[in-house]
């Protein structure tokens, strides 16, 4: 599963402080000077799971791989970017390619830290964010309207139920809206899915506070809560920069203590990779032998065959069955052998829907 997420912001909002905690693959520069990110770093990160850990202390495996996904570290947005200000038209362009947005707004003062959108205000600079993200998919979409408008004077009616869809999208974006509002399904999104909008795309803010706000959050970060509840979006409150040191600590016993002196019980970038992984419309299944205790990423709702694909393809083409023990049994049994003994290894065909958690193994022939 080859998903990202774009971290995306204004400048100097902890944006690649926050790619350097979560990635475990790449470290991007972190300064105070606008656009310290031109080219999109990548990382991949582990998704933390407590269920892996628990498989592996049954099973006692050689090995445990966890499962992962990609975070990109996005130059950051200035007013006037759907304009071609700053690295605006670079910056849109990297953000058409992710999957999901996590939006990192300032929640903190501090003088040190360089800001041009004058005093803090997490509101305005998603309002800001938001308008040039809108203003690009207007132009995306005006300009699909023409192609298919010519298509319409040329005697070809099939496109009138595009015409229409593209028509409410430019009303919505005329209105300061995002098309992820509009939740375009069906033949409707087909209308525009070769636009790969900007707003359609699922968003998660963060709301970088500072530490004396870590736990409670502030005056700052609660009002970014209050305006993404009325968008139906997640805000995660977190410092990026103690998350940073969190990430740098070697050991467990080492980051525990850490943890412990700030009074949380675990980084707050296991909140942040969980809820993106919720965000991008993700679960997770595992395999469980001597051998290792594996997590594989799929799309909510694919169906058995499709989830074998993710180990190899073959296991999709040769496809016959799966055995699959719901996490909690196995837990319960604690062996697939009880599990079997007691009727709670099922065998399920090519029509199962693999559910988050399951513990499952393919027969297939090739």
């Amino acid at each position: 599963m080859a998903l990202q997420a774009g971290i995306v912001g204004l400048p100097n909002v902890g944006k690649s402080t926050l790619f350097n905690a979560v990635s475990n693959s790449a470290k991007a520069q972190a300064s105070n000077y606008r656009f310290c990110t031109i080219e999109p770093n990548v990382g991949q990160v582990d998704v933390p799971d407590e269920r892996l850990a628990k498989l592996a202390e049954l099973v006692q495996p050689q090995r445990i791989l966890p499962t992962t996904f990609e975070f990109v570290d996005i130059a950051g947005l200035v007013r006037g970017a759907s304009k071609g200000e700053g690295l605006g038209n670079k910056f849109l362009a990297n953000i058409r390619e992710v999957d999901a947005i996590v939006h990192v707004i300032r929640c903190f003062e501090d003088d040190n830290i360089l800001r041009e959108e004058g005093e803090i205000n997490p509101v305005g600079d998603k309002e800001i964010i938001d308008t040039e993200l809108q203003l690009k998919d207007l132009e995306s979409v005006e300009k699909k309207m023409q192609r298919v408008e010519k298509l319409l004077k040329a005697g070809d009616p099939k496109n009138k139920r595009a015409y229409e869809v593209l028509q409410r999208c430019q009303q919505h974006l005329g209105e300061g809206k995002n098309i992820r509002g509009l939740q375009l399904e069906g033949e409707d999104a087909e209308a525009t899915a070769d636009l790969f909008l900007l707003t359609e795309k699922p968003v998660l803010y963060v709301a970088n506070v500072d530490e004396a706000a870590l736990l409670t959050g502030n005056k700052y970060s609660d009002i970014l809560v209050k305006v993404a509840e009325e968008e139906g979006a997640q805000v995660i409150v977190m410092n990026n920069s103690i998350e940073a040191q969190i990430s740098e600590l070697e050991t467990v016993d080492d980051k525990e203590l850490f943890l412990s002196e700030y009074g949380l019980t675990e980084p707050g970038l296991n909140r942040l990779i969980r809820s993106t992984y919720t965000l991008l419309n993700l679960i997770t299944y595992f395999t469980a032998g001597v051998q290792e205790v594996r997590a594989w990423t799929i799309l909510r709702g694919w169906k058995a065959p499709q989830a074998a694909s993710v180990i190899h393809t073959d296991f999709e083409k040769g496809f016959i069955k799966a055995e699959v023990i719901a996490y909690k049994d196995y837990v319960q049994y604690k062996t697939e052998a009880a599990c079997r003994e007691n009727g709670k290894l099922r065998i399920e065909g090519k029509e199962y829907v693999v559910q988050d958690g399951d513990v499952m193994h393919f027969r297939f022939n090739v």
